[in-house]
Order: structure tokens, then C-alpha cells, then sequence
């Protein structure tokens, strides 16, 4: 009868603290973004391309880390997925396509503001296909961005955006990796 007594005490208390927590739990903060623009190749190493110009696009889902109560800034981490195409200079060239996915980290560097300036970092999984060869390969890119978000009275906020990114992928039977450098210009809409 004790051990039944004590057990019911220990529910009860347990069921109370929970209700309790529960009420200071918040849900985090989620934001969508859709981007698209111009890219170009810039500097390329160990693989001979004609490709130059091209325009790429970029689905990301976010979850805010800070700035929660309005007293900071605002940071997200997201997992982006984005597809590029370089079709090509001339009609000798083969199209060049690059599907990538991972992990950026953006912050607001200022709050409460019609128009809030941001810095990105990301780390993707790329994975380069040439039309016409068979396969494809796996490198990673670096990104880097700076960019500034158009707020608005409803939920949806625009941006433009600057960012450069750095490829790398290996090479069969090479010990040099082959290396590519990109500037993106990109326009988009978080919501």
C-alpha cells in the first residue's frame, strides 16, 4: 500500500512539473527560402571548360538559433538543396550541370529594420555532371555570402544576394583536384 501511495505521489508530481515546462516551451521559428540568378565561372583548374556563364537556383528550409525575444540578431541554420546549369559558350561546348546539398549558417548583422544585412557560410556535397560523359563526381564546395533582406509587413521578405563559392573535386588515377571558382548574383523570397 505504501509503494502505491509513493508511486502515485511520484505521477503526480512528475505530471505537474511536465504541464509546467510544457507552457515555457516554444516552438522554433522555421523560414523558407526561394532563390534563383545569374552564376559565373570564374577561375577554373585541371579540367579544360568553355562553360562561363550559367544561372542556378536554390530551395532552403531554415530554423532560427537566436534572437528570439528581439534583443539580438537573428541567426539560421539550413539545409539548402540547389541546382546550377552552364550551358556553354559555344555549341562545342557540353552543357555542365551541378546538383548541391548541405549545410549553411546565416546572420542578420542588424534588427528591427526595414532592410537587415546578412553573412552566409555553407559546406555542400556537389555532384558535377558534363553532358556527354558518362558518370558523374562527388566534390565539395565552400560558399560565402553577403546579402541584404527587404523586410515587409506580411511574412514574406525579398533579398539579393552576393556569394562566391569554391569546388573541388577529385580526379581518377590524378593526384591533382580539379578546382573550380564561381560568383553568384541571386534574388529571392523567404517566407
Amino acid at each position: 500500500m505504501r509503494i502505491k501511495f509513493l508511486l502515485f505521489i511520484s505521477l503526480l508530481i512528475t505530471s505537474t512539473l511536465i504541464s509546467t515546462h510544457a507552457q515555457t516551451f516554444k516552438k522554433v521559428p522555421k523560414q523558407y527560402s526561394l532563390e534563383i540568378g545569374p552564376r559565373n565561372l570564374f577561375s577554373h583548374r585541371n579540367i579544360t571548360l568553355n562553360n562561363s556563364l550559367g544561372f542556378g537556383g536554390l530551395f532552403d528550409y531554415a530554423w532560427q538559433l537566436s534572437g528570439f525575444d528581439g534583443k539580438k540578431n537573428k541567426s539560421f541554420i539550413s539545409v539548402p538543396m540547389g541546382y546550377t546549369v552552364l550551358p556553354g559558350n559555344d555549341a562545342s561546348t557540353e552543357r555542365i550541370s551541378m546538383l548541391n546539398y548541405g549545410w549553411t549558417v546565416r546572420h542578420e548583422l542588424s534588427r528591427n529594420k526595414k532592410i537587415t544585412p546578412f553573412v552566409g557560410y555553407g559546406l555542400f556535397l556537389n555532384d558535377l555532371k558534363i553532358k556527354g560523359t558518362e558518370g558523374s563526381v562527388f566534390g565539395h564546395q565552400t560558399e560565402f555570402d553577403f546579402g541584404l533582406n527587404f523586410n515587409t509587413r506580411t511574412r514574406l521578405k525579398y533579398f539579393v544576394k552576393l556569394q562566391y563559392s569554391y569546388t573541388s573535386y577529385p580526379q581518377f588515377n590524378e593526384p591533382q583536384r580539379i578546382k573550380l571558382h564561381y560568383a553568384d548574383l541571386r534574388l529571392g523570397v523567404r517566407f
